[in-house]
């Protein structure tokens, strides 16, 4: 879904100016009234407008004179800079919601590792105990229907109940991975939890679809 992005008052201000110029509400050579009126009109300051015509100016859908107000020039213009804007706004969204995607990222990477400090220190106090931390390898099969699936997508821990630590794939041993590490097929799943949550584990990644 495309994530709304609200610009600021005076693009807004910009924008509405052009889309009437575009649809000729505003005509070529007439004058656009005075920054007070249109403060009024709009309920901002002059200084928005201000800044609202100059960026019209720049792009030449407007002429701005001092103690003259500002003169439309050109339609044609008008419409360039309402599909600028439209570009801008696609990829100003985009960059909205990879900022969001990475937030959320960090966020669970925290609890993450959060996780992995507490369960370090259980094992440490179960160590001291005599009690090992039970943990389990649970083997992902060839054809197993999670291959290519994140773990976050899984919701593997409100599935089986166990916390996944690492994940083996031959030579090389995956500590911690995060939510959008993805299972292959040969990997050894190394989680933490009760007997029943590796063999609900088990089950998970052996079921068939």
């Amino acid at each position: 879904m495309k994530q709304s992005v609200v610009p600021s008052q005076y693009l807004q201000i910009a924008l509405d100016l052009a889309t009437r110029i575009a649809k000729g509400e505003l005509a070529e050579g007439s004058r656009i009234y005075g920054r007070s009126v249109m403060a009024s009109e709009y309920n901002v300051s002059p200084e928005t407008i201000r800044r609202a015509l100059r960026l019209l100016a720049d792009m030449k859908v407007v002429e701005v004179k001092p103690q003259s107000g500002a003169k439309v020039l050109s339609a044609d213009s008008a419409r360039r800079y309402i599909e600028n804007f439209e570009e801008g706004a696609d990829v100003h969204a985009m960059r909205a919601q990879l900022k969001s995607l990475l937030e959320e990222y960090d966020q669970l990477s925290r609890r993450l590792t959060e996780t992995v400090t507490a369960l370090i220190k259980s094992r440490e106090t179960f160590a001291a105990a005599g009690e090992p931390l039970p943990n389990y390898e649970v083997p992902v099969p060839k054809d197993s229907p999670l291959i290519g699936k994140s773990i976050g997508a899984l919701k593997f821990w409100q599935s089986t109940g166990g916390t996944i630590v690492a994940i083996r794939r031959g030579q090389t041993v995956i500590l911690s991975p995060g939510p959008y590490a993805e299972l292959y097929g040969g990997d050894i799943i190394v989680l933490v939890g009760s007997p029943a949550a590796a063999e609900a584990a088990h089950h998970l990644v052996s079921a068939k679809e």
